[in-house]
C-alpha cells in the first residue's frame, strides 16, 4: 500500500508543512518530535522530510499495537508521556482518552476545512484527521457463477442460502470486528444484537481472531483463496485489491454491501500530549497532519479518506471504493460505557 501516489511538488509539500498558527523558531539546533501511533500508520517519506525540513526537526513514530493498545500505553505513562502528539484513537475509543485527559486542547487552523461532522470533541483535544467504513466485502464472481442475490441487509445474512459464506473477525481482538459488532447494536439495539448474532452462529458464521486471516486466508476473492465469498473488511478494500493486483486488472473482483446500517464509520483522531515539552513543534505538526499534503497522502498510503474537504483524493480510491448513503453510528460516550458488556455479551453466545 506504499508509494503509489503521485507526490505533489516540493515546493507545496514545504508551504504545506509551514501552515501553522506558530511556526517552531528556525536555529542551528535541530527538534525532534515523538509520534505515538498504532501499527497500521504509514506516510510517505518526502512527506515527512518536508516538515523535517520546513521545521528543522526529526519526526520519530513510535509505534505500539493496534488503536486499543496504544490507547492503553498512552494512559499508563501519561504521568511521563513516550511521545509528543499521538495519533490513531478512534471513535470507539475516544471517549475514554478524553476521561484519561491526556491529551491538551489545541484549535487548529485547519479546523475550518474539515465538516463538522467529525468534530466529536468539542473541547478540540482530540482533533479529526481521516475516516473509513468498515463493510462487507463480497466476491463478485461467487456470486455471478452460482447466480446467487447478494445479501443486501444484515437480517439477509441470517438467510440459510448464506450458511457458512460469512467469515468475520472476533471483536475481542480485532478493531474490525469490534466494529462490526457495534453496527449490529446500532442496527438491532441492545435488546435485539444478540440475538441476531445467534440467528448467524445458527447460519455458521466462521469467526477468526483478525482482519488478516479473516481476508487473506477465509475470504474467497483474496489470494488465499479461502471457502468464504463474504468478509468484514473495508469499504476502500475493493480499491486496493486494483491497486496492487499483479498482473493489472480493470476492475475490481470485490465490491461491498452498502445497506442501511451494514456499515460502521471509523474516524481517526490526533491530540498533543499533556506534560509534552514541546508544545509548538507538536501544534505544528497536528496542523501539518490536517493540511492538504498530508490529507491527499493517506488514502493511497492508508486507505482511508482525508477529513479535510479541500484534499484531492485520487481517482482510482474514489472510482473503486465505496461509502454508504448510512452508516450505523454510536455516541462515543455510549460505546464507551458498554464497549466491554457488548463484547462479553457476545463471547457467551457466540463463542461457547
Amino acid at each position: 500500500m506504499k508509494k503509489l501516489f503521485p507526490l505533489l511538488s516540493t515546493l507545496c509539500l514545504l508551504l504545506a508543512a509551514c501552515a501553522s498558527q506558530e511556526t517552531p523558531m528556525q536555529g542551528d539546533e535541530l527538534q525532534t518530535i515523538t509520534v505515538m501511533t498504532h501499527d497500521s500508520f504509514a506516510v510517505s517519506t518526502d512527506v515527512v522530510k518536508a516538515f523535517e525540513t520546513a521545521n528543522n526537526a526529526k519526526v520519530t513514530f513510535l509505534q505500539g499495537g493496534d488503536a486499543g493498545a496504544v490507547l492503553n500505553k498512552a494512559i499508563l505513562t501519561k504521568e511521563a508521556p513516550l511521545a509528543d502528539v499521538l495519533f490513531g484513537v478512534d471513535n470507539t475509543f475516544l471517549s475514554r482518552a478524553l476521561e484519561a485527559e491526556i491529551f491538551e486542547p489545541y484549535t487548529s487552523p485547519e479546523l475550518a476545512n474539515i465538516p463538522d461532522a467529525f468534530k466529536m470533541d468539542s473541547t478540540n483535544n482530540a482533533l479529526p484527521v481521516d475516516y473509513g467504513d468498515v463493510c462487507i466485502n463480497y466476491d463478485k464472481a461467487y456470486f455471478a457463477d452460482n447466480s446467487l442475490a447478494v445479501p443486501q441487509s444484515l437480517e439477509d445474512l441470517t438467510e440459510p442460502e448464506y450458511a457458512n459464506l460469512l467469515v468475520v473477525e472476533n471483536p475481542a481482538t480485532s478493531s474490525t470486528g469490534l466494529a462490526f459488532l457495534l453496527a449490529t447494536v446500532a442496527h438491532f439495539g441492545e435488546d435485539g444484537y444478540l440475538g441476531y448474532w445467534a440467528d448467524l452462529k445458527a447460519n455458521d458464521v466462521v469467526v477468526v481472531d483478525g482482519w488478516e486471516t479473516a481476508y487473506y486466508t477465509n475470504f474467497s476473492a483474496s489470494s488465499g483463496q479461502g471457502l468464504q465469498p463474504m468478509v468484514v473488511s473495508y469499504g476502500t478494500s475493493p480499491a486496493a485489491e486494483v491497486i496492487f493486483a499483479n498482473p493489472s486488472i480493470d476492475d475490481a473482483p470485490t465490491a461491498s454491501i452498502l445497506g442501511n446500517d451494514t456499515c460502521f464509520r471509523q474516524i481517526e483522531f490526533v491530540g498533543i500530549l499533556k506534560g509534552t515539552e514541546n508544545q509548538i513543534l507538536a501544534k505544528s505538526f497536528i496542523d501539518f497532519m490536517l493540511a492538504r499534503t498530508f490529507q491527499e497522502d493517506m488514502p493511497l498510503q492508508m486507505f482511508v479518506y482525508p477529513v479535510n474537504t479541500k484534499a484531492a483524493i485520487p481517482e482510482v480510491f474514489t472510482k473503486y471504493s465505496q461509502t454508504p448513503a448510512q452508516t450505523a453510528s454510536l455516541a462515543p460516550d455510549v460505546i464507551a460505557a458498554n464497549r466491554d458488556k457488548w463484547i462479553q455479551g457476545w463471547t457467551d453466545v457466540v463463542m461457547k
